[in-house]
């Protein structure tokens, strides 16, 4: 999983508009002066694995190999401190809906990519928002793949 995280990090990197890419261990609920990350941010987890069996493998440690399907949840914020209204300047509704430009080019990066030789394409699954009452913009994106012979 290591390895995919780190590809899926690298891929996210090329997008110049984030200012901050890691891996999701709760960042954007640590209150602090410091806070450890920059918006507009994208934040990688493993969501969740499933695993089937496929049988043993003699030539391999341990024995018996397995299939993995994965859900890999990227999360993508940023700090919102206007609003988009129709009477809002054309520049401010711009800045406001910069996120959804940083969610497109995401998807451009990774929907249909196989990373590593034993992984499947990435394939978006869905995408869900998060409600805030701090400020932040934050949406969810899920991809799936699988990872085989592990």
């Amino acid at each position: 999983m290591k390895a995919l995280l780190e590809k899926i990090q690298q891929k996210v990197s090329e997008i110049a508009e984030l200012k901050h890419i890691d891996e999701n261990w709760g960042q954007l609920d640590y209150y602090s002066p410091n806070m450890p990350v920059q918006y507009p941010c994208a934040l990688i987890d493993v969501q969740q694995v499933q695993f089937t069996n496929l049988g043993k493998d003699i030539t391999k440690k341990p024995l018996q190999r397995q299939i993995g399907t994965v859900q890999i949840k990227i999360t993508v914020a940023n700090m919102r401190l206007t609003n988009s209204s129709m009477q809002a300047p054309r520049r401010q509704k711009e800045e406001v809906w910069a996120i959804w430009g940083i969610i497109e080019k995401i998807h451009q990066q990774l929907h249909g990519v196989s990373l590593l030789p034993n992984v499947s394409p990435l394939i978006r699954t869905s995408q869900n928002r998060t409600l805030r009452d701090d400020g932040l913009q934050e949406y969810e994106v899920y991809y799936s793949c699988e990872v085989q012979n592990i």
